[in-house]
């Protein structure tokens, strides 16, 4: 930064008791005029509009901040949102159709979601966009719109859900070559990370400067850290979100994502959000925390005036129970998400609820009875926040509209047990195309889409030949 731009930032911030609320907050802006002075007082040269496509990669583009509130049309084409994780586009077939003319899908700017990108040299902001036919119609099969679709079904029975993510990732050493397995960073001490360090403070402070830099970057962003821990793997830790509104709370992992992979690479350090990196190490989580509020009354349903669990708090873990075994392709998207959901792996294989109990699927945390709500400790940390949140919210509400009783909480360890979930991801996939309640809820057009992205995604891996493969039956077969 010049010398002239350091000097002009104490000026600028002088002016702020006189400067509108909207230009000082992160998320205040509510219109084009008031867009256009936000990125003005912030000097801001060029904007990046991007939206979540299948994967929850940032997709989108970037444009000079004159041309973005110039009311410049935005698209994108519509194979941006059928693209398989490498690349490539699924076949015809079970109710999925590739569009011929891959018309065009407009980019529609949430302005209440501008802030600055705080890792680019010049002032840079970004823009998170929903996507809309060319009449005007919400695009039924992109990520964001889906969890809409399913927060519309909860506003229609006067319900509003409230969700708190708690997102997993490993810190890893750079390494550009995909056939060598990964392995732990060297921290500030000169020695590799070892694991068995949860919630150890020495193991956070091997990373003080990258931590500092994610602090700093979210800070910019008026992204709200809860809590950061040290996990149990080597290197790996956790980040706590603040409970809230599900399209706010998708929006902070969308970015919170991105900015520790840029803290990381400021390091030369990768961050990864894969389910299961390490091999030999624990996999990495995306616990969903989820209560339900009656809109009018702002009361949590989960429990009565006299603090007693409620009947719709039990149909909804019913309803978590009964589908989301059929949802897990939603929650647990990739082949490598299932080697996290194995026995060896400490993580949930089963569909049990208990109290306090983190051995089962659905854990109900000790609180007071305004606070009750339910862990989804299924999802890992490589689903998109937005299909994450709209899956695990689905199936609660289908529980609540078919009243579905769940089973008894479990009180013992419920993991040691026959594995509950699907093993692989075509056999996911195949539950999830044929839960009819599931796709009237999330439409058929998102479930016709996605199941033809993970089929094409696992046809892909089934091209590449593992060690496992070359070690095992190489000169044994």
């Amino acid at each position: 930064m010049s010398p002239a731009k350091k000097e002009a930032r104490p000026a600028a911030r002088g002016a702020s008791r006189r400067t509108p609320a909207y230009v000082k907050s992160h998320r205040g802006v509510r219109n084009w005029k008031e867009a256009a002075h936000w990125l003005e007082w912030r000097g801001i040269e060029d904007i990046e509009c991007i939206t979540p496509d299948q994967a929850g990669v940032a997709r989108g583009k970037m444009m000079p901040s004159k041309k973005f509130t110039s009311n410049t049309s935005l698209a994108l084409p519509s194979a941006v949102f059928m693209t398989t994780i490498s690349g490539g586009y699924p076949e015809n077939g079970n109710g999925f159709r590739f569009p011929e003319d891959d018309g065009d899908l407009k980019l529609m700017p949430d302005l209440g979601t501008l802030s600055v990108v705080p890792w680019e040299t010049d002032p840079t902001a970004q823009v998170i966009c929903d996507l809309v036919y060319q009449d005007g119609r919400p695009v039924d099969f992109t990520p964001r719109n889906v969890l809409k679709r399913v927060l519309a079904a909860y506003s229609k029975r006067g319900l509003r859900p409230v969700v708190a993510p708690e997102i997993e990732f490993y810190l890893v050493r750079k390494n550009p070559d995909p056939d060598y397995p990964l392995v732990p960073p060297v921290g500030r001490s000169g020695r590799p990370i070892g694991g068995g360090a949860g919630y150890s403070i020495a193991g956070v402070n091997e990373f003080d400067e990258l931590i500092d830099d994610i602090y700093h970057f979210s800070e910019s962003q008026g992204l709200e850290i809860d809590t950061l821990i040290h996990e149990e793997g080597a290197g790996q830790l956790e980040i706590n979100l603040r409970h809230g509104d599900p399209i706010e709370l998708a929006d902070q992992v969308f970015l919170f994502k991105r900015t520790i992979r840029e803290a990381a690479l400021k390091h030369d350090t990768y961050a990864t959000f894969m389910a299961k990196p390490i091999q030999g190490q624990p996999g990495s989580a995306m616990h969903i925390h989820q209560s339900i509020v009656d809109r009018k009354t702002g009361r949590n349903i989960f429990a009565g005036e006299d603090g007693k669990e409620t009947d719709l708090f039990r149909h909804f873990v019913g309803g978590m129970q009964t589908h989301v075994p059929n949802a897990l392709v939603m929650l647990a998207p990739y082949v490598n998400s299932y080697r996290r959901l194995t026995q060896a792996a400490s993580a949930p294989v089963n569909n049990k609820w208990g109290y306090d109990n983190r051995t089962t699927a659905f854990r109900v945390p000790r609180s007071d009875p305004s606070a009750r709500r339910v862990e989804n400790r299924i999802p890992s940390s490589d689903a998109n926040p937005y299909l994450a949140l709209a899956a695990s919210l689905a199936c609660g509400l289908i529980g609540i509209e078919r009243r579905i009783e769940p089973e008894a909480p479990v009180l013992t360890t419920a993991n040691e047990d026959e594995i509950d979930l699907p093993r692989g991801l075509l056999e996911a996939v195949d539950l999830f195309e044929n839960d009819a309640a599931l796709r009237d809820m999330l439409g058929d057009a998102f479930v016709s889409t996605y199941a033809a992205i993970k089929k094409a995604e696992f046809e892909t891996f089934m091209e590449v030949i593992s060690p496992w493969e070359r070690e095992y039956l190489l000169l044994n077969v």
